[in-house]
This record gives C-alpha cells, sequence and structure tokens, in this order.
C-alpha cells in the first residue's frame, strides 16, 4: 500500500499567494508616495539653491519687480559663458518687500535696535526670506 505525504492544497497555496500578492500591492503604494514626496524635495530643495542667488546686499530695491538671477547677479560677477548666462536668464522670480519693520528694545532695557524686511520670492515654489540690519547696540 502506498503512504501518501502530507502536501499544501490548492486552496492553501492560493490563500498565501493572496497574502503575498496584498503584501507586494502594499508596499509599492507606500513606494509609490515615498517617491511623490522625494520629487517634491528635491525640485524644492533646487528652486531653494536658486532662491539664494536673490539675496544680495541690493534686493531690497528691487520692490515688485520680476527680475532675473543674471539681472541681479551681473553686478558682482563677469558671467563670460553664454550657457551659465541662458540659465540665469531663465530663472525668473517675482520680488515682493513688504513694510520695513523696526525691532526697537523696551525702555527700560538696553539691547541693538534692528531694521527687518520681508523678501518674498515668487515663482514655481515660492520662498520667503528675512533681512537684517542691526542699526546700534
Amino acid at each position: 500500500m502506498k503512504i501518501l505525504r502530507p502536501a499544501f492544497t490548492i486552496i492553501e497555496i492560493l490563500i498565501s499567494v493572496l497574502i503575498i500578492s496584498f503584501g507586494i500591492i502594499y508596499v509599492l503604494q507606500i513606494h509609490s508616495d515615498n517617491e511623490e514626496q522625494i520629487i517634491y524635495l528635491s525640485e524644492r530643495n533646487k528652486h531653494s539653491l536658486q532662491d539664494s542667488l536673490y539675496l544680495s546686499k541690493n534686493i531690497l530695491r528691487y520692490h515688485k519687480d520680476d527680475k532675473t538671477a543674471y539681472e541681479v547677479l551681473e553686478k558682482y560677477f563677469k558671467i563670460k559663458e553664454d550657457k551659465s548666462r541662458q540659465i540665469l536668464k531663465k530663472n525668473t522670480r517675482d520680488i515682493f518687500i513688504p513694510e520695513e519693520i523696526k525691532i526697537i528694545p523696551p525702555p527700560e532695557t538696553r539691547g541693538p535696535t534692528a531694521l527687518v524686511n520681508e523678501v518674498k520670492l515668487k515663482g514655481d515654489h515660492s520662498s520667503i526670506f528675512w533681512h537684517f540690519k542691526i542699526q546700534s547696540f
């Protein structure tokens, strides 16, 4: 007489494949969500780096102007390569600077007086920077 060895039934195999497929679908969903976040963060970081090109001492004179990075940097750097010039000319931002804020310490204490300007760079990924100038101690 033949002895049957224990084996998995077809139902057990189908259930295990179903469980594994749900696990794979869950992992792929998490991966696609993370990929979108990574793309957003890398684009945001790239634009933050590009925005730093606009943070010169003379940025406060460009209120309500639409400037290219080349227009801001040409006073400080002599850019000879045409390719570099074209890349900088493609990078444009609307510059908005609200009213200046004066920070004064309370009368009973001593401390520095400062002027604060908010610099808003509007574009694909808008940015806000703060420009501080200490006047006196």
